[in-house]
């Protein structure tokens, strides 16, 4: 596409590898192309289906297809070519599945490579591993492999993990949120450095938030109704099964007096979070967004749940934790996923024999509407996020729904931070410059918007059954959870 009207944010002087052309891969493409000065005669798509439509895709955006898939036997003799070809420093955009993000990611940085990916993604067979104790199927068993390699290796070539959405944006959407409400409750306060974690979790403490909802309502809806037997959904039906049956996870703060029967600790790494024993895609939270206001979301497991909790912990001098919030992903996807949901659990959690990723002219109308939601303060609760419709996608760029333009522009500003600052070593989207990756982000994002609201977990519920609650705090999970 055309860079006409569009700012051309630098120059990837080396190879573009793009590992994955789903939903989200198709959709990064054009951006990635009208953002970006490239050599096309060195930009490959490695995607191992044999998709006739995918390949005429890549043809007319005159990128190369190589047709193979990447296991942990041949993934350095395929990648070492590709990546090495020419002058200049390549870049690894890694949207696929299946795959290990962090063997491609420090492989990228032995060969001085930008690497960007939007999960902490494990080889085939890690999600569905029966012999594997649930702690160990976790995000937070995932994202410590790449904190312990950040750890034994810091500094060097720039791969940023975890930069989609959610993970991703909302990390800097908790920030931009935390500006604005601390402005609003009149603190006084000198914004901290980006990277700084003690200053944010200072200043998230001194506004008196309890924690954070990573609050969502998918409202895109289809032309056609769900088919039996099929999955429906508006992004990777792989990645949602995957993370869907992962256990559910949170990060746990310290105002928390109750934790679940079935809720383990971690013995190692940061600690910052739990995790339930039962799938994230069975078990329902109470939150809020400003559409459709109090909702039930799935608590699906999410690397931000882990890293936003992890980033805004407050340590004394001897290193006891004095604050951190709890975090979670709370989602309402889309009807047709909803319902395919429904229909899979029900089959004994054997997923669908069809997939189906709507696609924009599949859709009739619909927003998907991703904030965060920061409560427990002197004003209850505040919702900021991205009110995104299908309809403003379609004029925006193409190949994707609002769901998609979310992810892909998110991947877009990881990408132009990582020119930015090419030697920052492995970082997370919660150490990076929130206000610049939101600048590069924005034009994509729809209404970006703040709302107060006075819902707390406790209002509007039914009272007809005894519940097991606590009164005395509104914000506890003991009351977001749907027992």
């Amino acid at each position: 596409m055309a860079n006409e009207n569009w700012p051309v944010y630098g120059k990837i002087t080396g190879p573009i590898v793009m590992i994955g052309f789903g939903s989200i891969g198709r959709g990064t493409l054009p951006l990635i192309e009208r953002h970006f000065e490239l050599d096309k005669n060195r930009f490959v798509v490695i995607e191992p289906r044999p998709d006739a439509q995918l390949h005429e895709m890549m043809e007319k955006h005159g990128v190369r297809h190589l047709q193979e898939a990447l296991t942990e036997k041949n993934f350095r003799d395929v990648l070492k070519p590709l990546l090495t070809e020419g002058e200049g420093q390549g870049f690894c955009v890694n949207l696929s599945v299946d795959t290990s993000s962090l063997d491609i990611m420090k492989y990228c940085r032995e060969l001085g490579v930008l690497y960007i990916d939007t999960v902490v993604e494990p080889w085939l067979g890690f999600y569905f591993d029966e012999g594997a104790d649930n702690s160990n199927r976790t995000n937070y068993a995932l994202r410590e492999t790449v904190r312990k390699e950040k750890k034994k290796h810091p500094g060097g070539t720039t791969a940023i993990s975890c930069c989609g959405a959610n993970p991703g944006m909302v990390s800097w959407f908790v920030k931009q949120a935390l500006v604005n409400l601390a402005s609003e409750l009149g603190l006084k306060f000198t914004e901290p450095k980006p990277d700084d974690r003690a200053g944010w979790a200072k200043l998230m403490k001194k506004a008196g938030v309890k924690g954070v909802h990573i609050a969502e309502r998918d409202t895109q809806r289809s032309k056609t109704p769900k088919e039996p037997d099929v999955f429906s959904n508006t992004w990777s039906v792989e990645g949602f099964i995957a993370e869907g049956l992962q256990p559910a996870e949170l990060g746990w703060g310290t105002h928390e007096t109750w934790k679940p029967k079935n809720a383990y600790r971690h013995k190692k790494g940061c600690k910052a979070a739990i995790w339930i024993d039962q799938p994230g895609a069975a078990t329902r939270v109470r939150t809020w967004c400003p559409t459709p206001g109090a909702q039930y979301g799935f608590l699906v497991t999410h690397n931000e749940a882990i890293s936003i909790a992890d980033f805004f912990t407050a340590y004394d001098r001897k290193g006891k934790v004095t604050f951190r919030p709890t975090c979670h992903y709370a989602y309402h996807p889309c009807n047709n996923a909803v319902l395919s949901l429904h229909e899979m659990f029900g089959q004994a959690g054997k997923p669908q024999s069809s997939f189906e990723v709507m696609d924009e002219n599949q859709l009739f109308d619909g927003i998907d509407e991703l904030g965060v939601l920061l409560y427990g303060h002197k004003k209850n609760a505040y919702w900021y996020g991205s009110q995104l419709s299908v309809e403003e996608t379609r004029d925006l760029t193409p190949y994707q729904n609002a769901t998609g333009l979310q992810v892909t522009s998110a991947v877009l500003a990881g990408m132009v931070w990582a020119l930015d600052n090419p030697q920052a070593g492995i970082v997370e989207a919660d150490e990076m410059d929130f206000r610049r990756c939101l600048d590069v982000q924005m034009p994509y994002l729809g209404p970006v918007q703040g709302y107060y609201t006075d819902w707390t977990p406790l209002t509007d519920r039914p009272g007809l059954f005894p519940e097991d609650i606590d009164t005395a705090d509104p914000w506890q999970f003991r009351n977001v959870l749907v027992h």
